[in-house]
C-alpha cells in the first residue's frame, strides 16, 4: 500500500511539472476545437482539491477564463451516472478552496471532454436530485476526424510550419479521439515522436506537455520518460541541437551551393568545348575554301597559259603562211576547214 501510495505521488508530482510548463503556455486558447462554444483561457489553475478526508481530490484540469469563470475538465473514457457526484466533489471542493482563500467563488463550469469511445447518444448531461440541479457541459472527441487532423498536422510539422492555436490544442488532445485502448496508446506514442520533429521550441512544448497531461492514463511509461526528458532539456541544450541544426542545414545549402557550381562550370566547359570544335571545324574549312582556291586559280593560270600558247601558234602559222604567199581569204579557208 505505501509502494502504491509513493508511485503516485511521484505521478502526481510528475503530472503537476508538466502542468506548470502547459499552463504557462495556455493563455489565449479556447476548447472550440472540442465543440465547446467557451471563452479564451487566462491561466491554468491547480488541480489539487484538499478535502476533510484522508485523501486529496485531483481532477484534470482547471482553468480561468476571459469571463472571470472557472472551467473544471475532467476526461472520460466511459458514461457512468455515479460519475456526476464525483463531479459534484470538484465543484465544492473548488467552491471550498475560494471560502478558504476568502475570494469570491466564481461562475464554475463543468467540463467533461469524453474520449472516442463514447457518442453524444449515451451520455446525460444533467444531474437533479431535487435541491440540486448540476449541468456538465460534454465534449466528445469521437465527432473528430482524427486521421484527417493527423494527416494536417503531419504535413505540417513535415514542412515546418507553425501549427496554429487549434491545431496545437488538436495535436495535445488527438489520442483521446481513438476509440479503443491500444489505439490510443499507439497514436499517443506516435503524437509524441511527431512533436519530436517541431522545429519551432515553445509549439513543441506546448504539445509534449499537453500529450503528458491529457493523455497520461495511456501513454506507456517509456513514451512519457521521453517525453520528460524532452521537456526537461534546458534552454543550452536546445539551443546547442538547434546550432547543430542550423550547421546542418548551412552544410546542405554549401552542397548543394557547391553541386551548381560544378553544373554551372561544366556547362560552361561544354560550351567552351563546342566553341572549340566549332571554331576547329570552321578553320578546317577554311583551309579547304583556301586550298580549292589554290588549285582553282592553278588551273585557271594553266588554263590561261595553254590559250596564250594556242594563240601564239596561231600567230605563228598565220605569219608563216603569209610569209609563203597564201592570201588571207585562203588562210582563213584553211582554219575553216
Amino acid at each position: 500500500m505505501e509502494k502504491e501510495t509513493a508511485a503516485k505521488k511521484i505521478a502526481y508530482q510528475n503530472k503537476d511539472i508538466t502542468s506548470k510548463v502547459l499552463a504557462e503556455r495556455f493563455q489565449g486558447k479556447t476548447f472550440c476545437v472540442y465543440g465547446l462554444d467557451l471563452p479564451v483561457i487566462i491561466q491554468a489553475g491547480p488541480t489539487n482539491i484538499p478535502v476533510v478526508t484522508a485523501r486529496e481530490l485531483r481532477l484534470d484540469n482547471l482553468f480561468e477564463l476571459a469571463d472571470q469563470s472557472v472551467a473544471i475538465v475532467d476526461y472520460e473514457s466511459s458514461y457512468k451516472k455515479e460519475d456526476k457526484l464525483k463531479y459534484l466533489n470538484y465543484l465544492t471542493g473548488i467552491a471550498n478552496r475560494y471560502r478558504n482563500e476568502k475570494k469570491e467563488c466564481p461562475v464554475l463550469r463543468m467540463i467533461v471532454i469524453y474520449t472516442g469511445d463514447v457518442k453524444r447518444s449515451q451520455v446525460s448531461a444533467e444531474y437533479h436530485i431535487g435541491a440540486l440541479n448540476m449541468y456538465i457541459e460534454a465534449a466528445f472527441l469521437s465527432e473528430l476526424n482524427a486521421d484527417q487532423i493527423l494527416g494536417i498536422l503531419e504535413e505540417k510539422v513535415r514542412t515546418g510550419q507553425l501549427l496554429t492555436d487549434e491545431e496545437l490544442m488538436q495535436f495535445a488532445i488527438l489520442p483521446l479521439s481513438y476509440r479503443t485502448k491500444e489505439e490510443k496508446a499507439q497514436k499517443a506514442a506516435e503524437m509524441a515522436e511527431l512533436a519530436e520533429q517541431i522545429q519551432e521550441r515553445e509549439q513543441q512544448l506546448f504539445v509534449m506537455a499537453g500529450l503528458l497531461v491529457f493523455a497520461d492514463k495511456i501513454i506507456d511509461m517509456a513514451t512519457a520518460n521521453k517525453i520528460r526528458e524532452k521537456i526537461s532539456m534546458n534552454k543550452v541544450e536546445w539551443l546547442i541541437r538547434q546550432d547543430e541544426r542550423r550547421e546542418c542545414e548551412e552544410e546542405k545549402q554549401q552542397a548543394i551551393a557547391r553541386l551548381l557550381e560544378e553544373q554551372k562550370q561544366a556547362l560552361e566547359k561544354a560550351e567552351q568545348d563546342y566553341q572549340k570544335e566549332k571554331h576547329r571545324e570552321l578553320k578546317q574549312a577554311a583551309k579547304r575554301y583556301e586550298k580549292e582556291r589554290q588549285e582553282y586559280e592553278a588551273k585557271q593560270q594553266e588554263y590561261e597559259a595553254r590559250q596564250q600558247e594556242y594563240e601564239a601558234k596561231i600567230q605563228y602559222m598565220m605569219k608563216w603562211m603569209a610569209d609563203k604567199g597564201y592570201a588571207a581569204d585562203d588562210i582563213l579557208s584553211e582554219f575553216i576547214k
